[in-house]
């Protein structure tokens, strides 16, 4: 079924309840595919959902992901004055 943003908006419910009974409702913005309402598996808990969301984001050519670290500064960072610390430093400092 499908459903423009508008009308999902009025009748919120009645899309989530069909939803949940099995039926995907495509939700569109003039007319185009935006989004997508499915049934959540019986058997899903926060953790497999959580794992299965990290797993397309990974999947996605153009995400890379992070490695937990902080980023990288510039190798030459600009400087407004030569008496004043640069954002990095500024950035830095605040962080603690």
């Amino acid at each position: 079924m499908e459903t423009s943003v508008r009308d999902l908006k009025s009748h919120l419910s009645e899309y989530l309840r069909r939803a949940a009974l099995g039926e995907e409702v495509t939700v569109t913005l003039r007319g185009k595919p935006l989004a997508r309402l499915v049934p959540v598996s019986a058997n899903a808990t926060p953790e497999t959902l959580e794992e299965v969301s990290i797993a397309r984001l990974r999947a996605l050519p153009w995400l890379i992901p992070g490695n937990g670290n902080k980023p990288l500064g510039s190798t030459n960072p600009v400087r407004i004055s030569p008496d004043e610390q640069n954002l990095a430093e500024i950035v830095s400092e605040l962080r603690g």
